[in-house]
């Protein structure tokens, strides 16, 4: 780990100064809407009997009920996720509509409403942000294992630039994991998985351990096989082996006070990929064998280690609130690709392992956030803050060949580059509500964001008779401001009913195109990309409750939106801004709880999205073979990796056996329509065709939750979906083919648990 410098330990002593002051001043009770202090201790408490109406959510910086917020928001409990071992937001996708997740031999990459950053360049920024309890984390490997002991997770779709800030132009994240209890209490949680054949151990002991201070300590341990044979190594792959511990404590040493520091180490190491080999000229049929051996780089895989650490204080200043966030996050790794060599069509025949990458990368980041909250019941409410961070970026790639006929002779060699990059930002922020009536909230907010970066690219050729790549070097700096604005009426109809309407804006900064050889001064740099958001809502509780119906609409704009595109004929990436384009669509949820201990959710999207100007694009599949990018130009066609429908249906049902046995049973259906998973939208090979994958958890448990068995299934129906798709074409590999990154097939796991 790089140490901290001058500048971040100056900002820090802000929080240390904050809980110097919490000792310091007079007790009094907490101000009314401040958020919850980030000590106050978890009840355990059943999820299944939480309806939607009752749902607490931080969206807005504050505690509010779901149903308060004017903002299209999905949540999903800490104990759904565990029920269905989710580990990732991959696994989450099935319980949020319009939420896509691409996988790939880089970074797994979130869209929502079908606006994200392509995975090809490591360097991008993202679109949609994670944030693991206050602390941005924009890179996926920063946090390996968020969806772990946690409390709940928020999706925000839309542009979240005034209160989030930090590249939310398409959407955010909102990770809150699980904190201390208010007596002594502990889980251990235990898995086998038959089809991936290897255990998950999981559990917590939390409590408090003084009048004033609690602690919770949560662990995981994961050590699995995977769903592809790998007829070269005789193994099933991907293996993963995963180690995460979280140790949390929360301190409350006066009424008008709390700080509460987390820290969570993650190390996950992946042996194998999950890319198949497939023909060109049908469409995707993946099986589930493949043949890779181990390249000159070494055996297949991932490796991570991460870190993050964050201290969150609340002080009582009279009736306001003011708090300091600060974090540090840090990570290591290394992922090492080969693509599968079995000859599409050829009855198993195999060649060798002829084009292979390894990226190593090292990253930290300190964050700073201090923010002031108004007390709540007044005509004007108000957040006002600020947020600073600055990082550290460095990514190797390693580029290797083994071809056997290029150009009429064997090619054996290897292009290596370095990318680093520094960034510093800063922005001030503010939100105010003004309670025009009793009925009638009208919402402003802005962010003003100042964003710096350095970077520096270079390419060499460490062995081969000649580079098979350009050889190049770049240097760039980027200072740039954006300002984001949002502008909300809320009305209340009546106790049950709230419509809103909303618009924001949202950006994204500059940067470097970070791992494409032949990167040079001219071609180094993109712009930012902003987004505007145009939404009304209307959120609905009946029945006492019982009945719960949200729906919303909207029309969400991206200029100069970041795209880093695949090139078949020249097998590299195309990186920069596309002109402008356009999604609207609508969203809807509805909740149902018939009976006590039984209820039902279905949550459903339609969203149509296209470029309104994308000139200079990259030429699609579909289009004619005189097509050339300079004079391409792609409006009016609907980006890939989105689909017009998403939906799924849950089904939860309580069954009292005895007064001490009870049986819980929970289903889930969830699909989506079909879409391109390709860049180059191949009309045979790139469509991965709709499809609806079935979840079921059947449990056996005490009415008093001290233990439980269950059995688990996912993906049921055993759908071979894949979540990218490209050309490999010759002579970079002796007969060209389609690599599809298969996702999990069907797989059953039996688990027992025990709570004290």
């Amino acid at each position: 780990m790089r140490p901290i410098n001058n500048i971040m330990v100056s900002t820090a002593a802000l929080a240390v100064a904050i809980a110097a002051a919490g000792t310091a001043t007079a007790q009094q009770a907490p101000a009314a809407g401040a958020p919850a202090p980030a000590s106050s201790l978890s009840a355990a408490a059943d999820d299944n009997t939480t309806t939607m109406a009752e749902i607490v959510v931080t969206a807005q910086k504050r505690e509010q009920r779901l149903q308060d917020v004017p903002i299209s928001i999905s949540v999903v409990s800490g104990k759904q996720l565990s029920d269905f071992q989710v580990n990732d937001i991959k696994g989450a996708m099935n319980l949020i509509p319009n939420v896509f997740v691409q996988s790939t031999a880089g970074n797994d990459v979130i869209y929502i409403r079908g606006f994200g950053s392509p995975p090809a360049n490591f360097a991008f920024d993202q679109s949609v942000s994670l944030y693991v309890d206050g602390i941005y984390a924009g890179r996926s490997r920063q946090a390996q294992a968020p969806f772990f002991d946690l409390a709940r997770v928020e999706v925000l779709r839309g542009p979240q630039g005034a209160l989030f800030g930090k590249n939310t132009a398409a959407g955010a994240i909102n990770i809150v994991s699980a904190g201390p209890t208010k007596t002594f209490q502990a889980e251990v949680n235990g898995l086998y998985n038959f089809d991936f054949k290897g255990p998950d151990v999981w559990g917590w002991v939390a409590g408090p351990l003084t009048d004033t201070l609690g602690v919770r300590l949560a662990f995981k341990f994961l050590d699995q096989d995977g769903y592809i044979y790998n007829r070269a190594t005789e193994q099933d792959e991907p293996q993963t082996k995963q180690q995460v511990g979280r140790l949390t404590m929360a301190w409350a040493p006066s009424d008008n006070f709390d700080f509460t520091a987390r820290v969570e180490y993650a190390n996950r190491d992946i042996v194998g990929g999950i890319t198949v080999s497939s023909p060109i000229n049908t469409e995707q049929k993946p099986g589930t064998t493949r043949f890779l051996q181990e390249s000159a780089l070494g055996p297949e895989g991932t490796q991570n280690e991460s870190v993050i650490v964050s201290g969150t204080g609340n002080l009582a200043l009279g009736e306001f609130t003011l708090t300091s966030v600060t974090g540090y996050s840090w990570f290591s790794a290394n992922t090492v690709n080969g693509f599968d060599q079995t000859i599409p069509g050829g009855g198993g025949t195999v060649t060798n392992n002829s084009v292979y990458n390894s990226f190593p990368e090292r990253f930290d980041q300190f964050s700073q956030e201090i923010r002031l909250l108004s007390p709540t019941g007044k005509t004007l409410e108000y957040i006002v803050g600020a947020y600073y961070d600055k990082s550290n970026y460095t990514l190797d790639q390693l580029q290797g060949f083994n071809i056997l006929n290029l150009f009429g002779s064997p090619y054996f060699g290897r292009i290596d580059s370095r990318f680093n990059q520094e960034a510093e930002s800063y922005s001030f922020f503010g939100q105010a509500t003004v309670h025009v009536s009793d009925q009638l909230r009208l919402i402003g907010s802005l962010r003003y964001t100042h964003t710096h970066k350095d970077g520096d690219f270079a390419s060499r050729l460490v062995y081969g008779p000649f580079a098979i790549r350009p050889i190049s070097s770049a240097v760039g700096t980027i200072d740039e401001s954006n300002t984001d604005p949002s502008a909300t009426i809320q009305y209340d109809i009546n106790d049950r009913i709230m419509v809103y309407a909303t618009y924001g804006r949202g950006s994204k900064s500059g940067g470097f195109v970070s791992n494409t050889l032949g990167t040079t001064n001219a071609t180094f740099t993109f712009r930012p990309e902003r987004s505007r958001n145009y939404e009304a809502g209307i959120k609905s509780t009946f029945a006492d409750g019982n009945v719960v119906a949200n729906v919303s609409i909207y029309n969400t704009q991206f200029e100069d939106l970041q795209v880093s595109v695949y090139q078949p004929a020249s097998s590299t990436y195309l990186t920069g801004n596309a002109a402008s384009a356009t999604s609207k669509g609508i969203e809807g949820t509805l909740s149902v709880f018939p009976a006590p201990n039984f209820d039902i959710t279905a949550s459903a999207s339609y969203q149509d999205i296209k470029y309104d100007d994308y000139p200079g694009a990259a030429c699609l599949a579909s289009q004619p073979a005189t097509c050339r990018p300079a004079t391409n130009n792609l409006a009016g066609v609907a980006p890939a990796y989105s689909s017009k429908f998403t939906g799924n249906l849950q089904a939860h049902g309580r069954f009292d056996l005895s007064e001490t046995l009870r049986f819980d049973a929970t289903g889930i259906v969830a699909g989506r329509s079909k879409f391109y998973n390709s860049d180059n939208q191949s009309p045979v090979f790139g469509i991965q065709q709709g499809f609806a994958k079935v979840d079921l958890r059947l449990q056996l448990a005490a009415q008093d939750n001290s233990w439980h068995v269950a059995l688990v299934g996912k993906n049921l129906t055993n759908q071979r979906t894949t979540g990218s798709a490209f050309n490999l074409p010759a002579p970079i590999t002796a007969v060209p083919r389609v690599i599809l990154y298969l996702e999990p097939t069907r797989n059953i796991a039996i688990e027992a648990g025990f709570k004290f």
